[in-house]
């Protein structure tokens, strides 16, 4: 995840940008403990990771508290949440990213969520629009140290 926040998001934001940003991601150990965190390996390295949750949680991990909200979505009316996934450096572009993202999508959908939503970094939109994901709206996460990090939130219906 460290080397994920740090490599590829440089083409698109400051290195206060980048530093910042370490502050609203990573690892939300709920998904763990829900069962909905995969990691993905190629020749015994770890190559990617990322997960989903049915709760309202849209980002952040552990240390950003104060974005976590755990109350249970209801998938007739709410969109699943895709969360957490990065790439290592060293594999992307070899399709770990988008396995992740279809299995999470499968999940998702055979626990009854009709649609997914997420908070994309603008390294990962790329990858997002491929896999069908729209633009929602532009958000400017504001750090605690006033650096304002730009995401995207995006959606996709799983029919």
């Amino acid at each position: 995840m460290t080397r994920a926040i740090g490599d590829l998001q440089s083409a698109f934001l400051s290195p206060d940008q980048v530093a910042a940003s370490a502050e609203v991601m990573g690892l939300d150990t709920q998904l763990i403990a829900d069962g909905t965190y995969f990691a993905a390996e190629i020749d015994g390295q770890i190559a990617g990771c990322g997960g989903w949750s049915r709760r309202a949680t849209l980002f952040g991990g552990d240390h950003s508290a104060r974005l976590r909200d755990p109350r249970l979505l209801d998938p007739m009316h709410e969109a699943a949440r895709i969360r957490a996934m990065y790439s290592d450096p060293a594999f992307v572009r070899r399709g770990v990213g988008r396995a992740i993202l279809a299995r999470c999508e499968a999940d998702a959908r055979d626990a009854g969520f009709r649609e997914a939503e997420m908070m994309a970094t603008l390294a990962g939109e790329p990858l997002y629009r491929a896999c069908g994901y729209h633009p929602i709206e532009n958000v400017a996460v504001v750090t605690s140290s006033g650096i304002e990090v730009p995401m995207l939130r995006m959606g996709k219906t799983l029919a």
